[in-house]
């Protein structure tokens, strides 16, 4: 993006906070839902900064402006800021303060903080309120500050909901609603509200289309005791959907009314809401609402989506592998292809995306792949673009970060592929991102411990090279849902107040360690896992891994000595496993090459 139009943009905007009494205006990266991902519509952060990132907040004042954004954008945010005039606070960075702590610092007495109240969570929210108020000043909500400075500003999104078979959700819409009253009987609670969008997919057992690469539909849920009601946009819900929602007993409303239907609640004494997904403008209407009792609980249905249920297991195994025959395939492709024809990392994604459509199951990529060549490989959530990427050569690695949104499951895998010649200390990298993987992998644990328990198993191999990388270990992965999902994760990092939860068999989670050197090289290896019961004995109940990723490991880039003999047996293992699995579906060339890569060991 021009430099001289984002300074044109943020002009304009000072203008109107100017008009409003506005000292400074806040955009986060966020939809009415809260969503990690966002349609275009939403994407007034790019607009008024140039950062295209999935991850940040701009916060403009009258003589400047800054952005915080995490440690996987760092190099990219720095390019992309050049010459706008916007500050880079790189977030967790020792020195740089919070956003909060620069409010707190920055903002004079009286002073007003301007914010979409609707992107906001009710959390957010109620901090940034605090530090408003406590200079005497006040939290003005706004609805309307782009308009006219924003004049092409993408539509709103609306496109087509469906209904999902039993076969493939393996629980109805009723067993799933009776779950979730059980549990608000348990609190106390009257009525739930529920904002976030994979949540209310997953109870009503319907898919959208509304943000790119995450299958859901704009919508609100309202769930009482006797009651179920949905938002949804008219003009997204065919008769058909209609009607299968109708005889699960679910009431249909326009996207639209949400608003005045939660102003004119009534009947309920007490309402459940997740001050992490439910927006602040929401969060104050119940608030005001003096005859109701807000009860301030994580939302339920989080808990209940991660742990997959066996027919959901079983259609993931089955995706899961067709989808390594299909990166597996790539990868023989690339190498037998480098240095005959010139391979991008555009058209190196384009051809990883054709091999997925040779699936049955397909309907789309869970998220934008990322494909690093050389440096490039560095910027965690590097995507190259037509005006800007690098043509592959016979030297060096290209990471991939890829995954599909299929029927019968949602995938994410990562490999990191040798060219041709690479430095013994690229090859001490990836030898030390594959131990961490493998010991991961291998884990076994007490019940009772979270992902924070295991995650050193992962960067032990690099910590003890003196490296790390700045991101988790894992993420829970939806089922034809969002790529990422919670509760649950690995990660090492404790925060005050952040919470952890216990991993139960039947959640999935990636692993996916990496090492990123700036101006060099980056290295990540991700499967996907699902948590499973060992065995149980006087000392408790045991649980371990299932593995679902079987894409073969770049032997090319192990240095055998570096590995400990355990190691070397969990990567032997690996390798084997994938030969046996994927052989039935690969070519006589294929296999050959799988075969080759295997003996090398």
């Amino acid at each position: 993006m021009c430099k001289t139009e984002v300074k044109k943009r943020l002009a304009l905007l000072r203008q109107k906070m100017q008009k409003k009494g506005l000292d400074y205006y806040l955009i986060p990266t966020a939809d009415y839902h809260h969503s990690e991902y966002v349609s275009d519509y939403f994407k007034a952060r790019e607009f008024f900064s140039g950062f295209t990132g999935s991850n940040g907040c701009l916060l403009v004042w009258q003589d400047g402006a800054g952005l915080w954004t995490d440690g996987r954008y760092f190099i990219q945010a720095e390019a992309e800021l050049e010459g706008t005039d916007i500050t880079l606070f790189k977030m967790g960075e020792e020195g740089v303060p919070a956003l909060s702590v620069f409010l707190k610092e920055k903002l004079r007495n009286g002073e007003e903080l301007g914010v979409d109240g609707r992107v906001l969570t009710a959390e957010e929210g109620l901090r940034f309120e605090q530090i408003v108020t406590s200079k005497g000043g006040r939290l003005q909500l706004t609805e309307d500050m782009y308009e006219d400075i924003w004049p092409d500003r993408p539509g709103f999104p609306c496109g087509p909901v469906s209904a999902l078979p039993i076969e493939f959700t393996g629980k109805s819409v009723a067993d799933k609603l009776n779950e979730i009253r059980l549990r608000m009987e348990e609190e106390g609670a009257e009525g739930l509200f529920i904002s976030k969008l994979d949540h209310i997919m997953w109870c009503l057992n319907i898919r959208g289309c509304d943000v790119a690469c995450n299958p859901v539909a704009m919508s609100y849920f309202y769930l009482t005791r006797g009651e179920a009601v949905v938002f949804l946009a008219d003009d997204a819900v065919s008769e058909n959907v209609k009607k299968y929602l109708l005889d699960n007993m679910i009431r249909i409303r326009d996207y639209a009314e949400v608003r005045s239907y939660l102003e004119n609640l009534q009947g309920i004494q007490s309402i459940w809401l997740d001050k992490e997904d439910t927006c602040y403008t929401f969060f104050k209407i119940f608030n005001q609402n003096t005859s109701i009792k807000v009860i301030e609980r994580k939302d339920p249905v989080r808990y209940l989506k991660a742990v997959k249920n066996p027919v959901e297991l079983l259609h993931m195994r089955d995706i899961y592998l067709k989808d390594s025959v299909a990166v597996t395939k790539f990868i023989y492709w690339l190498k037998n292809r480098i240095g005959k024809e010139e391979i991008t990392e555009i058209s190196a994604a384009d051809y990883l995306e054709c091999c997925r459509h040779d699936i049955p199951e397909f309907c789309g990529l869970s998220f934008p792949t990322i494909a690093g060549y050389g440096a490039n490989a560095a910027m965690m959530h590097y995507e190259a673009t037509p005006e800007k990427h690098a043509v592959l050569k016979q030297e060096g690695m290209l990471l991939v970060d890829s995954g599909g949104q299929y029927m019968g499951g949602t995938t994410d895998v990562t490999r990191t592929i040798v060219l041709g010649e690479i430095t013994p200390e690229m090859k001490k990298h990836y030898t030390a991102v594959a131990a961490g993987m493998l010991e991961l992998t291998n884990a076994v644990w007490l019940h009772g411990c979270t992902g924070r328990n295991l995650d050193i198993l992962a960067r032990r191999p690099l910590w003890e090279l003196g490296l790390d990388y700045k991101c988790g270990t894992g993420h829970g992965v939806g089922y034809m849902l969002n790529v990422h999902e919670g509760p649950h994760n690995i990660r090492w990092r404790y925060a005050e107040g952040m919470s952890e939860t216990v991993l139960e068999p039947g959640m999935d989670v990636t692993n996916e360690p990496g090492v990123y050197i700036e101006g060099s090289h980056g290295i990540r290896i991700e499967n996907v896992l699902v948590v499973k019961n060992i065995n149980s004995n006087e000392y408790g109940r045991f649980l371990g891994f299932e593995t679902l990723t079987w894409v073969p490991l770049d032997m090319g880039a192990v240095d055998r000595k570096q590995l400990t003999e355990k190691q070397w047996e969990y990567l032997t293992a690996y390798q084997h496993k994938v030969y046996e699995k994927l052989s039935p579906y690969l070519t006589e060339a294929e296999k050959n090459w799988l075969r080759n890569e295997i003996s090398q060991m």
